[in-house]
């Protein structure tokens, strides 16, 4: 099992739930509400990738708190209603689990609701760290909150680390990092997508990425 890792940090929106449904709810509620043309699924999924702190100045300018404010009010009136697990994403992290690698999440949703869903899922049980917007000094692709999510594990970022998710951002802060990128999801990537930071394993979902491992054993 010499080619396990000693960590796996995940990405959560996407990566093991499935929030495109209430995302594009959310920002459309928030669009709306603060005069803007609603977007698209399609939009949302090309631009929602930044957090909030990140992402909302320079779309609303000023008045980005009370967007932000609109935004977390709806999202978290909704989040747990509409909580899904990807296919085989709960196999996967117990396989990890089994494994004895160091589980942890660092996401761009808000912590606190990070940590209600996982929560909510029985998957807190799994990670060492579940690390949200805010939590850190910096959101990704910073380095700040993979250091957060690997404190205390006795385990330094680097290529024994495998960070795990569906957009640039996640793979910008995976070797940011200095860790293993994978990038996982239905899409396959694009020509010109990566061109900047380029994922080093691309698995179409959590069930491609076990049989993978499989291979490993």
């Amino acid at each position: 099992m010499k080619n396990l890792p000693k960590a796996v940090i995940f990405d959560w929106d996407n990566t093991l739930v499935d929030s495109w449904f209430l995302l594009h709810q959310a920002w459309n509620v928030t669009l709306k509400k603060m005069n803007f043309p609603e977007w698209s699924l399609s939009e949302v999924k090309q631009k929602v990738k930044a957090s909030l702190r990140d992402s909302f100045p320079q779309l609303f300018g000023d008045h980005w708190q009370t967007a932000r404010e609109i935004f977390h009010g709806f999202f978290a009136e909704h989040h747990l209603t509409y909580l899904k697990p990807m296919p085989g994403a709960e196999d996967l992290l117990k396989e990890f689990h089994r494994q004895g690698c160091y589980l942890a999440v660092v996401s761009n949703k808000s912590g606190g609701l990070l940590r209600k869903e996982a929560t909510a899922l029985g998957w807190n049980k799994y990670f060492g760290n579940i690390i949200g917007a805010g939590d850190a000094l910096k959101d990704k692709p910073a380095v700040e909150p993979v250091e957060m999510a690997l404190h205390q594990s006795g385990i330094v970022r680097g290529q024994q680390v495998w960070f795990l998710g569906d957009t640039d951002i996640d793979i910008s802060c995976a070797l940011n990092a200095g860790c293993r990128a994978i990038l996982i999801r239905a899409e396959e990537p694009l020509e010109q997508e990566f061109l900047q930071a380029k994922p080093d394993l691309y698995v179409s979902s959590c069930q491609e990425l076990m049989k993978a491992l499989k291979r490993m054993y």
